[in-house]
């Protein structure tokens, strides 16, 4: 029996995530195409983008599902890698102009654009489970503490938690408050994911709650217009403006959420069919990043938007499940902090367009038009892939089953 790495791929991740990337173009040339068209410039202008980030990506896991694993364990490249992120995090918030009210994107010639905060999340979750499989014997014999070495307060910069604050911070002060969130709630997951104590979950959950809630009643008493005085969050404190009551002020801060309402409520059961939208012909900004899922459901209405979360919750359950399976410790961590990190995304983007939470800007999976987001989403996934063969091929090999390496045929029976 041949077995080489092609045949260990897992095809319950990879299909539905060609499905999404696809129905993603889909959406994205409906979102894109009539204004784009009022505006005199080809209808396939976005779409065509979107494609040839898809296309990169589809390049960009092969290549890494070819790689060993050994790679991602490499405290070298990985120091590389976020000294990097560093310096684009610092480019991007002190060099160069705003983007709707925050800084956090790099022009590259050709046309093209960087956000430095979307490559954050693979980062950290990498950092965060290279750091914490490094101490499974620790924490198992001291729980929470072998991640902290008895220290409550970190001693240098070198740190885990000094440096996740730090990376955190300079995303929050672009000001990106959604990306931060969810790179918040991803360190969160991963403490979880490392061994510790369930009851430490819960205790640091609930200060992300109450902490929360402190923040948003201190801001309803204080009241928005003051907290729009604060350097750095006055476009941030609109968004809050919106979030308490987005018709109050249907032509400035509450006029996104509103036209949200409107395009889910048109949509109905069924939709009003692909391209049909109403909200999309300027009446919702944003239409086709941050509120494209409100379009979804505006035209392929709660059924057809529904099939659609329901493809990818079972895409971030199957990579979730990657990592429950898995032996390796790092492997584990790995995965379940990319899917811990997608659902979480998801949850945020559709809480801010439902009005759960205020609207933080954070793009739908897959979905949203923006080559980085796609392009980070297929890298979190190329890794997955990689985990999930790595471990299958572990198994076989403890199980005495042929597999070709090199042009060889080896048992480990």
């Amino acid at each position: 029996m041949k077995i080489d790495k092609r045949h260990l791929l897992n095809y319950s991740i990879l299909i539905p995530y060609l499905i999404l990337s696809i129905i993603g173009l889909i959406v994205v040339y409906s979102t894109t195409s009539a204004l784009a068209i009022q505006s005199g410039v080809s209808s396939i202008r976005m779409v065509r983008t979107q494609g040839l980030f898809f296309i990169l990506s589809l390049l960009t896991i092969a290549l890494i599902y070819k790689f060993s694993l050994n790679f991602l364990r490499n405290k070298k490249v990985l120091a590389v890698i976020i000294f990097i992120e560093v310096i684009l995090l610092l480019l991007s918030r002190f060099v160069t102009d705003t983007v709707n009210g925050a800084h956090g994107w790099l022009t590259i010639p050709g046309g093209f654009s960087i956000q430095p905060a979307e490559y954050l999340k693979v980062i950290l979750v990498w950092y965060l489970a290279l750091i914490f499989s490094k101490r499974q014997d620790e924490i198992r014999d001291y729980d929470y503490q072998a991640l902290t070495h008895n220290e409550w307060i970190p001693r240098n910069l070198t740190d885990w938690r000094w440096l996740t604050l730090i990376l955190i911070g300079i995303v929050a002060i672009m000001p990106d408050l959604g990306n931060a969130t969810i790179l918040a709630l991803t360190v969160l997951i991963m403490i979880t994911a490392s061994g510790v104590g369930y009851r430490w979950f819960t205790s640091l959950l609930g200060l992300v709650v109450s902490g929360s809630a402190i923040i948003l009643g201190s801001i309803w008493i204080i009241g928005v217009d003051r907290v729009a005085k604060i350097p750095v969050f006055g476009y941030v404190a609109k968004r809050f403006s919106a979030f308490f009551n987005p018709f109050n002020d249907l032509t400035g801060a509450g006029h996104q959420l509103a036209n949200s309402y409107y395009a889910m409520s048109n949509g109905g059961w069924f939709g009003l069919g692909l391209g049909n939208s109403i909200e999309k012909q300027g009446y919702l900004p944003e239409a086709h990043t941050d509120f494209v899922f409100a379009i979804v459901i505006e035209e392929l209405g709660f059924v057809g938007a529904s099939l659609i979360l329901a493809l990818l919750f079972f895409l971030i359950l199957r990579v979730i499940l990657v990592g429950i399976r898995a032996k390796n410790p790092f492997n584990s961590m790995m995965a379940i902090g990319i899917g811990g990190m997608m659902l979480v995304q998801t949850f945020i983007n559709i809480g801010g367009i439902s009005g759960l939470i205020p609207s933080t800007g954070v793009t739908f999976p897959f979905l949203s038009q923006g080559g980085n987001s796609l392009w980070v989403l297929s890298v979190a996934i190329a890794f997955v892939l990689n985990i999930d063969a790595s471990e299958k091929r572990l198994r076989m090999k403890q199980e005495g089953i042929l597999f070709e390496e090199k042009g060889k045929i080896k048992s480990y029976y």
